[in-house]
């Protein structure tokens, strides 16, 4: 265990339930007994109508078991009963949810929420320093990154548990320091007016930003892949994407003082994880004056972990409320 928030006793529930991380593009789901996840399960939104026909393939596939407990992290705010998540034309209703599907006790919360908690259950092996001196135990951990758009979360230690606060800091407005960033945003705007933290920092915006820097049109995964095949043209664009990036975690590291340390998530942060060291994230990331000193020793770390979102959420089942 690699964090200050892992020597606290979270209560995992023994009984089996079901975890579920629920992204934009994919949904993660597994049992979770104890705390260990059994029978994870990945599979892309894009196959089901709606959550519902989602929840029905969850019950296929893991039949005969099925739950009587359930903590479900999803890619939306979570202020009510009513569901609606940010980058997928989805929605629910918990009770109906809870109903259809006979699940006596259920827990849903922001998907950076579950990620957030996973900080203190991760091995030093399911880590990627990249970069930074040390942490401060006694500040708050942040837990940022891009996916289908950008999730953020903050974990502060309690007295005798943690607590995780999700933010939307995706839909924050960007701006430009240097030539090449003015005219990315110049570009941006064009299409999409004001430009938020998303419009780039995010599997789309990565494809925006490759688009306006090259004229060429290609999906993430190969901008990523030809980048790895040393594509001069491809690795500028993570360049610059990392530049943006390293900004925007700098600017929320001060934001919520998280000297704790700064876990990069998500499924492009993973993949873009191994660009990090030779790339100007960590200088975007520090160039804060006049508090550059402070920010060198805040921690940077890619979460290699394939399903932290899962990880988090059986935590979480200590959360779950009483059955009703």
């Amino acid at each position: 265990m690699i964090s200050p928030f892992a020597t606290i006793n979270d209560g995992i529930m023994k009984s089996p339930v079901l975890v579920i991380d629920m992204g934009g593009t994919n949904t993660r789901f597994a049992r979770s007994r104890g705390g260990h996840l059994e029978a994870v399960h990945i599979v892309s939104n894009d196959q089901f109508r709606n959550i519902f026909d989602l929840f029905g393939e969850m019950m296929r596939v893991l039949a005969p078991w099925w739950p009587a407990s359930c903590v479900l992290a999803v890619a939306a705010p979570v202020d009510s009963d009513y569901v609606i998540l940010t980058n997928r034309a989805w929605s629910f209703s918990q009770r109906e949810l809870r109903k259809k599907f006979r699940i006596g006790r259920m827990l849903v919360v922001n998907d950076f929420i579950a990620v957030a908690h996973s900080v203190g259950a991760l091995k030093a092996s399911e880590l990627f320093g990249a970069g930074g001196v040390r942490s401060d135990p006694r500040r708050a951990v942040l837990v940022c990154g891009p996916g289908t758009g950008f999730g953020s979360a903050l974990l502060l230690k309690g007295k005798n548990r943690v607590h995780a606060f999700a933010s939307e800091a995706g839909h924050m407005r960007l701006g430009a320091i240097t030539a090449d960033e003015m005219h990315v945003i110049e570009q941006i705007s064009r299409e999409t007016g004001a430009v938020a933290v998303e419009h780039i920092l995010s599997g789309p915006g990565l494809v925006r930003l490759h688009r306006i820097l090259t004229g060429e049109q290609a999906g993430s995964e190969a901008i990523i892949g030809a980048a790895h095949e040393r594509s001069k043209t491809a690795r500028s664009t993570i360049d610059l994407f990392l530049q943006f990036f390293g900004r925007v975690a700098g600017d929320l590291a001060l934001a919520f003082d998280a000297r704790g340390g700064v876990f990069i998530a998500g499924g492009l942060g993973r993949s873009l994880g191994p660009f990090i060291p030779n790339s100007p994230f960590r200088k975007a990331f520090e160039d804060h004056p006049p508090y550059q000193n402070r920010l060198m020793a805040i921690p940077t770390k890619v979460i290699i972990h394939e399903t932290p979102g899962l990880l988090g959420a059986a935590r979480l089942t200590a959360e779950l409320p009483p059955r009703g």
